[in-house]
């Protein structure tokens, strides 16, 4: 998978400003008729999706996407496995603005893409960073874009769902919008969170699971977060699952 793997990178790398260039084509026609940007983000959708497409090694099946809203605020949790989860999350082709890691934000194209669609930035640790973040998801769900969030903070190191922190839950509660869990399996086959090179066939699936709704657990955080942990757990696969 040596060689593969070098070629797989090598194409998406060099493929990246052919898709970019008619993002941009599209963001200017679009913008004064489309101000939550969802043609372009649709557009990204394809475009990340296709490097799966495009992999005779990969698969992805995605069930439940219809319990995304169009036009409505809604946090989606998911659990984070692998680099390849960015990529099957995109096959969902719902209105979401992304949580990302702020250093994202500076590869070229990649980056680029993300600051048309107006994806949330968070460098983790820093206060400032995560009450602009905040703020920020705040925003999105007002103007009713929902918001994808790995709860977990990081990539998995071993594939086990690791415990949630609270922001994705109280910006929830706060809205009193719906959490929709969202479990992703098969993608740490494909990618490990340490290293590169891609290895093994993937077979990854997306099930976005039932909305839960803040007033349902008292508007409480600690709650709400359990449950959405909880219901992710429970379909993920034995050996994903959180030990102990």
């Amino acid at each position: 998978m040596v060689l593969f793997s070098i070629l797989y990178w090598l194409f998406f790398a060099l493929s990246l400003p052919l898709w970019f260039v008619p993002q941009v084509v599209l963001f200017l026609l679009a913008f004064p008729f489309d101000r939550r940007r969802l043609a372009i983000h649709l557009y990204a959708c394809v475009w990340g999706v296709s490097y799966v497409w495009l992999n005779p090694f990969w698969k992805v099946t995605v069930t439940g996407r219809e319990r995304i809203p169009w036009n409505a605020p809604a946090v989606l949790v998911a659990n984070h496995l692998s680099l390849l989860d960015i990529l099957v999350l995109y096959g969902l082709f719902r209105p979401y603005k992304w949580v990302s890691k702020a250093s994202i934000f500076r590869i070229p194209f990649i980056g680029w893409n993300m600051r048309l669609n107006d994806y949330v930035g968070l460098r983790r640790g820093d206060r400032e960073s995560i009450k602009r973040m905040m703020a920020h998801g705040r925003a999105h769900l007002a103007a009713r874009s929902p918001l994808l969030i790995f709860p977990e903070g990081t990539r998995s190191p071993d594939g086990v769902l690791q415990p949630f922190k609270d922001g994705a839950f109280r910006l929830a509660c706060e809205a009193d919008c719906p959490v929709v869990p969202v479990a992703i399996s098969g993608t740490y086959d494909g990618l490990p969170k340490h290293g590169i090179l891609l290895r093994n066939r993937m077979n990854a699936r997306v099930r976005v699971l039932e909305p839960l709704h803040p007033a349902d657990f008292g508007h409480d955080v600690a709650r709400l977060r359990d449950a959405a942990h909880d219901a992710i757990a429970a379909v993920l696969p034995v050996e994903l699952q959180p030990r102990g």
